[in-house]
């Protein structure tokens, strides 16, 4: 087929650090085993305001323009040969990450480990995968989740960040009966608390430094008990940051009514303070869940979780959740969940949807929780 027959769409186009641009693309027919998917919903990520900021997210450099968006939703509106279970008007969630699905960690189920995953909106890998900030996305059929019944496409698009908590939580054995600390109430923060009381946790706490979003956290149901820790300098010396982040925790320990710590600690900030807090407010023989990724190298109290046998694990994405975390968005069972997208916006305002994700509060003071960004 010639380029000059091919329809045009847009995508938002990120060139360099704050230069995202709109521009019209070919669209090209669905290849072998792809779908071609109209998106109608996508949220905006943390990691995705760092490639937008600074055109890296941590050791991942930009080395091309980049179509930024990873969180979204839309409907197949072509197949490609060998596509089986899709259908053209088939309302699909879209799993960013394609897996090579031969590799030990792939055939183990571990496929977030792949080290021939492409992830779309990551600079991990190059050439880039393009991400969802485009009205249409070829994309593996196998990667392509159908929607449940009563599931909208807003809500589809969060089944990205649920899925890092439901892979979080596997991998913590969070379970009834737990009493579970979230530090960092940001979209997975908020997605950490919803989950641990849905999953019968007796308590959930949430320590965060901006009282709004504890306040929302705690009005709408996610946490029972909140914590905001002062503002302070920045500690001169490394043994001084390590005593403030033990102190803090004990003041939150108090406030909480929680002298013996918590079983789950879920570190969701990325902080390296309050990953040094998680360790001391977990209870002996705890887990300290780090999902955060903001510091590349942290200082840890070491000894602090080896002499109480407190358990420091890590979680990267996710491996077979959306089916799951596509259900409890669609059965309701997260209550309030859905308030977690506060701003709406179009493609073409892609700029100004980051603007106010860096930004934390809109012209009206208004604070900035998930955007979400819609044709």
């Amino acid at each position: 087929m010639s380029p000059v027959a091919l329809p045009t769409h847009r995508a938002a186009v990120l060139h360099g650090p704050g230069d995202i641009r709109i521009e019209d693309r070919l669209v090209w027919p669905p290849q072998y085993d792809h779908a071609q998917v109209a998106v109608k919903a996508t949220g905006l990520c943390g990691s995705d305001q760092h490639y937008a900021k600074d055109f890296r997210n941590g050791d991942f450099v930009v080395q091309s323009p980049l179509v930024l968006g990873h969180e979204a939703a839309g409907v197949v509106v072509s197949v490609g040969p060998g596509v089986k279970n899709l259908f053209p008007g088939q309302r699909v969630a879209i799993e960013a990450g394609v897996m090579c699905r031969q590799c030990d960690f792939c055939q183990s189920g571990r496929y977030n480990l792949c080290k021939s995953l492409r992830f779309a909106s990551s600079a991990k890998t190059f050439p880039h995968l393009d991400g969802t900030l485009q009205d249409r996305m070829n994309h593996p059929a196998h990667v392509l989740h159908p929607l449940p019944h009563g599931c909208s496409f807003e809500l589809a698009a969060l089944a990205e960040p649920l899925s890092v908590l439901v892979h979080a939580s596997r991998r913590a054995g969070l379970r009834s009966g737990q009493r579970i600390l979230v530090l960092g109430v940001g979209s997975i923060g908020i997605f950490a608390c919803a989950l641990a009381k849905l999953r019968g946790a007796t308590q959930v706490a949430a320590i965060d430094i901006n009282q709004k979003r504890l306040d929302f956290a705690r009005s709408n149901g996610f946490a029972s008990r909140t914590y905001c820790l002062p503002p302070v300098d920045k500690a001169k010396t490394t043994d001084e940051q390590l005593r403030r982040a033990k102190d803090y925790a004990q003041l939150a320990l108090k406030e909480f009514d929680a002298p013996d710590g918590f079983d789950i600690v879920f570190e969701c900030s990325g902080a390296e303070q309050c990953i040094q807090m998680s360790v001391h407010a977990a209870k002996t023989g705890g887990k300290v869940m780090v999902i955060g990724m903001g510091s590349r190298n942290v200082m840890l109290p070491f000894s602090a979780a080896a002499v109480r046998e407190v358990d420091i694990q890590f979680s990267f994405r996710y491996a077979n959740t959306y089916p799951e975390a596509l259900e409890l968005l669609a059965s309701g069972r997260l209550e309030n969940i859905e308030k977690l997208v506060t701003h709406r916006l179009k493609l073409h305002e892609t700029s100004r949807a980051f603007d106010l994700l860096a930004k934390g509060k809109d012209e009206h003071g208004n604070m900035v929780m998930k955007v979400m960004v819609s044709p």
